[in-house]
């Protein structure tokens, strides 16, 4: 218990040095600095796979809060179809993939924006290590709580297991993965996304998770019905079909979604084949047709909306 109570306080004292970003929770709502804030995103989860994806994100920051997103998420395994390796079989980080990691969460500091840092990614992918044990599990998310912690990054939270896929084809314990991540910072907000109601030691819920009194809830992959099926994954193909391109009734409802979520108080990312393709599309493109691919027209609605 002292020592509890030692690496708090050290904790504490750490943060208060540090001149960036701080996210957080009380109750059920989210704060950056204490001001409280509704998670406007999208999910940009290849970002990491070399040096021109990166800078290639990072360059359209601007444009993107220009519209309203604060937060980005990016993924250290995975994802579909990236395959970032950026752990080690051991569950270290590859220094290869953290410097990137670091680059964009810094450059997100710098605009007072938000990174969801997703760590296992277990479906259709070649990044996951079939080697993996529940403790191999557990140490990668420790490892990467400990590296946003000594590099006081704390803009950011953390989505310990996508879609709960590691949990449900490996049978990972996610709260055990959840604990192993607060053990080394409390400090850093880790959600839980996996279907069901998530454990108490969860901070957040997130996208697959249930709604629950208590915790906020972010929808982190935010899609209209069907859309990650035979819409966008051919059998046999090992990338995205239909890039970019949204029917008039995919459009209608994916707006409708997102403005659900918003006016209920829920944090709302976007997820696109547009932004996950590889390599992805950064710039918001055109209208969603097949000659106009694009997702400018979400883009509009987040602006039109924020004036209203």
């Amino acid at each position: 218990m002292r020592n509890l109570f030692f690496t708090i306080v050290l904790i504490t004292f750490c943060n208060s040095l540090w001149a960036g970003n701080v996210f957080s929770v009380k109750g059920e709502n989210t704060y950056l600095n204490d001001q409280e804030i509704l998670v406007i995103g999208l999910r940009c989860s290849n970002s990491i796979m070399n040096d021109q994806t990166t800078d290639g994100l990072i360059d359209h920051l601007d444009l993107y809060k220009s519209y309203g997103v604060n937060t980005i998420s990016v993924f250290f395994m995975g994802s579909r179809f990236g395959d970032v390796k950026g752990y080690n079989e051991d569950a270290s980080l590859n220094p290869v993939y953290t410097k990137r990691m670091e680059k964009i969460i810094r450059a997100c500091d710098e605009r007072d924006m938000l990174v969801l840092v997703g760590c296992l990614y277990w479906g259709g992918s070649n990044a996951k290590w079939e080697s993996w044990k529940q403790e191999d599990a557990e140490r990668a998310i420790a490892n990467t709580v400990k590296w946003l912690s000594e590099n006081n990054f704390r803009n950011v939270f953390v989505d310990p297991d996508n879609e709960g896929m590691a949990r449900r084809h490996m049978e990972f314990d996610l709260e055990r993965m959840i604990a192993a991540g607060i053990k080394v910072d409390p400090t850093i907000m880790i959600g839980f996304n996996a279907k069901g109601s998530p454990p108490s030691n969860a901070d957040l819920a997130l996208h697959f998770s249930d709604k629950v009194d208590g915790i906020p809830y972010i929808e982190s992959e935010g899609t209209m019905t069907d859309y990650w099926g035979a819409y966008s994954k051919e059998k046999g193909l090992y990338e995205y079909i239909n890039v970019g391109i949204y029917t008039k009734g995919k459009k209608a409802e994916q707006l409708k979604n997102t403005d659900k979520h918003l006016k209920n108080g829920d944090g709302y990312m976007f997820a696109s084949t547009w932004l996950q393709n590889v390599p992805p599309n950064y710039s918001p493109g055109g209208d969603g047709s097949p000659c106009n691919p694009g997702i400018q027209w979400w883009f509009d609605f987040l602006r039109l909306a924020s004036r209203k």
